[in-house]
């Protein structure tokens, strides 16, 4: 009989196949964070020098096809993201179909917590800039950014074990996918049914080959590519094609009327994709969209401006607010315990690594605000200063329990029978489904 729902410990230590897999995605995410970080800070460093105007003028140099009217900056936000977010329909398929979270009990605890991590945050900036223009970036300060909170954890050097390790790229993709779905209900201008249902043609054909098990990117590709075409056209924004496509890969087994296995593909496409994705796509959409003039947006003065007040609030206060207070209200109605060795604390930090927010707040900052213009400048700032501050209080949370972490670190490596399957992972489940 499974455990129910209310003996199920919460950050319970998942499958050792699942631990595996997000170990190898983290490593990829780390190394593209530290990317993501050094892009940034060139852009910002660039962009705080005598020669700004050249790196403002290469984000303004149009690129293509005369009639997208696409310059290097659109291109890396609605081109090179669509990538990104590809990969998040992927994972996200991924996780909720044939990873440890197809158990709605521990799908529960992540989603509930990106809601509460993206409501609070969005109160919060709306309490603050209430009765101006700028109320419209209310969704600037929801999205957090695993591949710099990882990063800040490869700096740090911190053991967090591996349940947290997953909670966090979980609702970090969670509220990737709900920042689209508010991209695309709440930040589209215009609409053109016509080529959002022209749209649906290449997708399907796209989805019916991929599920047949088709891997040629000389077929594939260019579907792909049509799709965002004509979600670009549509007025919707082009990185909603990437998700929509993410969800068509099949991620389970098949075994054939012959009895041969057909893998999912999805695999394939991560291995082969997330690379791109966090060691090219996000990083140069960093470099574009961080570049933000100080001298030219007020100075100091910026950090005063209530946007940038309501986005620092949002995600360094409300990112707490909402995932520890998400977390908490799980625990409460049914009635879970944390998994042993863990504590409030070890949830109070990785809340505090959720309120760095990097790619997906100042993409939604653009969006909101038009880029160039002072509101979106000081978005960025805010995104900034808010992701530094999240940052260096997790550091200082995360760190204070660091010898607790590498001691669960330990005994997660245990392989006693070196058999290649730590011991824990081979543990029967106590009756309360620790």
């Amino acid at each position: 009989m499974r455990p129910a729902l209310s003996r199920l410990p919460l950050f319970g230590r998942g499958s050792w196949p699942e631990a595996r897999r997000i170990a190898d995605v983290l490593r990829t995410e780390t190394v593209g964070g530290l990317l993501l970080v050094g892009a940034a800070l060139v852009a910002l460093v660039w962009a705080n020098t005598p020669w700004r105007e050249a790196y403002f003028a290469l984000g303004a140099l149009q690129v293509g096809p005369g009639a997208l009217h696409l310059d290097l900056a659109t291109w890396a936000a609605d081109g090179l993201l669509a990538i990104f977010f590809f990969v998040v329909g992927v994972e996200l398929k991924r996780e909720f179909v044939a990873g440890d979270l197809r158990d709605p009990r521990r799908a529960a605890l992540p989603i509930v917590a990106a809601v509460g991590g993206m409501t609070a945050p969005a109160v919060i900036f709306v309490l603050v800039n209430a009765g101006t223009d700028a109320v419209v970036g209310w969704a600037v300060p929801t999205a957090t950014d695993i591949a710099f909170a990882v990063a800040v954890l490869a700096v740090l050097g911190t053991h967090l074990p591996t349940a947290l390790r997953l909670f966090l790229l979980t609702l970090a993709v969670v509220d990737d996918l709900l920042a689209i779905t508010i991209i695309a209900l709440f930040y589209t201008d215009s609409l053109d049914p016509a080529a959002l249902l022209l749209a649906l043609l290449p997708l399907a054909l796209f989805g019916f080959l991929v599920q047949r098990r088709v891997r040629a990117w000389w077929v594939l590709l260019p579907l792909a590519a049509l799709t965002w075409f004509l979600v670009h056209e549509s007025g919707v924004h082009a990185t909603v094609a990437g998700v929509l496509l993410g969800f068509t890969v099949p991620v389970r087994d098949r075994t054939r009327r012959d009895g041969r296995v057909q893998p999912g593909l999805a695999e394939g496409f991560e291995h082969r994709i997330r690379p791109l994705s966090a060691g090219f796509a996000v990083p140069v959409f960093a470099f574009f969209a961080a570049g933000v003039s100080l001298a030219d947006s007020g100075g100091l003065a910026s950090l005063t401006e209530r946007v940038t007040v309501g986005v620092v609030l949002g995600l360094v206060v409300g990112k707490v607010v909402g995932v520890l207070g998400g977390t908490w209200l799980t625990q409460r109605f049914t009635r879970a315990r944390l998994a042993d060795g863990l504590s409030w604390w070890d949830v109070f930090g990785v809340s505090l690594l959720a309120g760095i927010g990097f790619t997906v707040s100042l993409l939604i900052g653009e969006l909101a605000f038009g880029g160039g213009t002072a509101a979106a400048d000081h978005a960025t700032i805010g995104v900034l200063t808010a992701s530094l501050i999240a940052a260096l209080l997790a550091a200082v949370v995360l760190r204070i329990r660091n010898a607790h972490y590498r001691r669960i670190a330990a005994e997660e490596a245990r392989d006693d029978d070196a058999d290649g399957v730590p011991d824990v992972y081979q543990t029967r489940p106590d009756p309360d489904g620790a």
